[in-house]
């Protein structure tokens, strides 16, 4: 039998994105957000929610520009860290020793050290009780080559990324292969014997 939990935040996996925008005195900001993902194909777009309060909001909204990082295993810590402290008192990157990259197609920086990125224009905000719902328009993905499947999409089992368990706020590496998309369930769709 289910056990009833509340309307709380806990659906599970939710993603370990580093957030980042250039600040309103042009500095590299970034942040941790886990209330993310893909909302649409086409054009291909993400949201992100965001409180306003949070020092990255004012630059990203200035700006028109957001990247996504995606939070490798390995980086786990220095992930982490992104999340405990404000822009606004340290220069995050600095403390943690990563390295902030321009990007080419929008005004805002990167994580170098993070395998995946994805460069986003802001197009819409949605005020959704405390946060603000961000959707950015994907300008790009780049990926480390070595992080690649057959050169082409990122490779899970390589990229590692990390997911965030609201409620317990612990992190997870992704876990194992299950299969393929579309094609699992297919002994269960009717005249595919």
């Amino acid at each position: 039998m289910k056990k009833s939990l509340g309307a709380k935040t806990l659906a599970q996996p939710a993603p370990v994105w580093a957030v980042s925008a250039y600040d309103e005195n042009g500095l590299p900001n970034s942040m941790i957000a886990a209330w993310g993902g893909i909302c649409c194909s086409r054009p291909p777009a993400l949201t992100v929610s965001v409180r306003p309060s949070r020092h990255t909001y004012p630059g990203m909204v200035k700006n028109k520009a957001f990247t996504i990082s995606v939070c490798p295993e390995w980086l786990a810590a220095k992930a982490d860290y992104l999340g405990m402290v404000s822009g606004r008192r340290e220069d995050k990157f600095a403390t943690a020793g990563l390295t902030p990259v321009r990007s080419d197609v929008v005004n805002a920086p990167y994580i170098d050290e993070f395998p995946l990125v994805i460069e986003c224009a802001l197009i819409h905000s949605y005020e959704v009780g405390e946060h603000m719902m961000l959707v950015g328009e994907i300008k790009d993905v780049k990926c480390d080559e070595d992080k690649l499947l057959d050169g082409k999409l990122p490779d899970p089992e390589k990229v590692r990324p990390m997911v965030f368990a609201p409620g317990t706020r612990a992190y997870y590496g992704l876990g194992e292969r299950l299969g393929t998309g579309f094609d699992m369930g297919k002994e269960y769709v009717k005249g595919s014997e």
